[in-house]
């Protein structure tokens, strides 16, 4: 962001906080910039893919399920060919890039281009800055995933001819409120690498390399570290229950994870639980659909976790900023 002039931004922080004006700004120019272009158009092709495989394969069974609770959620989860994952796992996995796209070079980037000391001159509070600059990603971040999940959800509707009810609606927006959170996680942790680092390609390079070792071979990680900390034996069933919690307590640091747990449980009315299950109680439970409110509990932790790791990263990233002395 270039430095405002000093008269224009003193004027606009007599009717507004400081970090107001620099959201406004940022914001402005994240959505005038061909980044922001480009990544509305990639994320929407793929996700118009992903539910038009989806819509086909039920197509076939729609007219026969017409009523049936959560049909239109499904939309999102299911995969059909020829794309082999769902709408769920797309935005799981290829929506942390708009969180990096828009934070890796939110400090240093100013800094490179010699205009940090001009706008830490301006009439506002030091901590304005990284406030606002967050606060704007964080607004470009929900334009962009509301807007594709409601082209995805116009097009399924065209498609499957099924109207969403008012508890599907409401499911879809607690996600889209989940998924924005999830997003944020990882903008608050390339703002982090964007304080840190001075050069922007190496605060991209590294953000990006950590979200490629959390999503592709995180399993494998926790995986091991579970076979380490709680040992199977062979001869003693217990272990195997053992190691499968400790593997679950461990993907749990995960933000991935919690994203995936919180999605299926609010975009599939059927899953009553996202931990370890064993047969004994899967032999007497009743088969029904939970209401909003059950599988919002349901996953209130996942969701607070997803929550504290995005105010965590960003309050270190916010120290560290303060910390720092900023040369003309």
């Amino acid at each position: 962001m270039s430095a405002i002039e000093s008269p224009v931004l003193e004027t606009w922080t007599r009717r507004r906080p400081g970090w107001m004006v620099v959201a406004r700004k940022e914001f402005s120019d994240h959505v005038l910039s061909a980044r922001f272009v480009a990544l509305l158009i990639l994320l929407g092709l793929v996700g118009v893919a992903s539910v038009y495989a989806a819509a086909g394969a039920l197509r076939d069974v729609a007219p026969q399920t017409a009523g049936v609770s959560g049909m239109f959620l499904r939309l999102f989860t299911v995969q059909g060919d020829p794309v082999p994952f769902s709408f769920l796992t797309f935005v799981g996995f290829l929506a942390p890039i708009l969180g990096i796209a828009f934070g890796f070079d939110a400090v240093n980037g100013e800094r490179s281009q010699g205009t940090l000391p001009r706008l830490v001159a301006q009439p506002i509070h030091r901590d304005d800055i990284i406030n606002g600059k967050f606060v704007a990603g964080l607004g470009v971040i929900g334009l962009i995933v509301i807007v594709v999940t409601l082209i995805v959800a116009g097009l399924g509707i065209v498609m499957l001819g099924i109207v969403p009810t008012a508890a599907e609606v409401t499911r879809l927006l607690v996600w889209l409120v989940a998924a924005i959170i999830f997003v944020g996680v990882w903008l608050a942790f390339a703002t982090l690498c964007s304080v840190w680092m001075r050069r922007a390609s190496t605060a991209a390079l590294v953000a990006l390399g950590v979200w490629l070792i959390v999503a592709l071979f995180g399993t494998f990680v926790v995986q091991i570290a579970a076979d380490v900390v709680s040992p199977i034996d062979p001869g003693n069933p217990q272990t195997q229950i053992d190691n499968a919690k400790t593997e679950l307590a461990l993907s749990r640091l995960s933000p991935v994870v919690l994203y995936e747990e919180t999605s299926t449980a609010l975009l599939n009315p059927e899953v009553r639980s996202v931990g370890l299950v064993t047969l004994a109680q899967l032999d007497r439970a009743i088969v029904s659909d939970l209401t909003v409110p059950q599988s919002l509990l349901l996953v209130w932790p996942q969701l607070v976790g997803l929550i504290a790791a995005m105010v965590v990263i960003f309050s270190i990233a916010y120290v560290v900023f303060m910390r720092q002395e900023i040369r003309a």
